[in-house]
């Protein structure tokens, strides 16, 4: 993926020594409890939903919630020409994605917020070539039925470049797992 936030290793103790475990005297500074790049990766291959975050016609930040798929270091979403999303990245291709373990099997609490630029691929060549992708990591079990409920006239594929990874978060890498519970050796 692009390159990091700064580095992950968290603060320093006095005169160098160790750091203190993430959390344990406050929770300021979380530099310590950022995705490794194996947790991100576990992250964008177990979830399927984000918060697509793009800029309204007024300007203002706008957000829907929708599937996506990460494959070869891109997002990728689909979409219906003319819905707000799209219109937003017509404007403003511009956008952040926001991921979340929420509802899925995976331990703690993680998060992973990225900047990047969007393309919508409105050909209908370009849109039956991409759209499998999608198919195969949303309908596994069903992958040849989800591609014909896909197959619309203004059926649309977006595609996030990420340029930034602008935060994340690993409860797990956090004393008590971040809620102020014991330490964990």
């Amino acid at each position: 993926m692009v390159a990091v936030h700064g580095d992950e290793t968290g603060r320093g103790g006095p005169g160098g020594a160790a750091p203190p475990p993430v959390g344990t005297r406050d929770l300021e500074d979380l530099r310590g409890a950022r995705l490794t790049a194996d947790a991100r990766a576990e992250l964008l291959a177990t979830q399927t939903e984000c918060t697509f975050v793009f800029t309204a016609e007024d300007g203002a930040s706008a957000a829907v919630v929708l599937s996506f798929a990460y494959d070869d270091g891109r997002f990728w979403f689909t979409s219906v020409d003319g819905r707000t999303q799209v219109r937003g990245v017509d404007r403003d291709p511009r956008a952040c994605v926001v991921v979340s373990n929420a509802g899925t099997d995976l331990a703690g609490r993680r998060m992973l917020s990225v900047r990047g630029e969007v393309t919508v691929h409105r050909d209908p060549a370009a849109v039956a070539d991409l759209l499998p992708i999608l198919a195969r990591r949303l309908a596994p079990e069903g992958t040849d039925r989800f591609l014909r409920l896909l197959s619309s006239p203004r059926r649309v594929v977006l595609e996030l470049a990420p340029t930034e990874i602008v935060a994340s978060h690993d409860s797990r890498r956090m004393a008590g797992d971040g809620r102020g519970g014991p330490n964990r050796e």
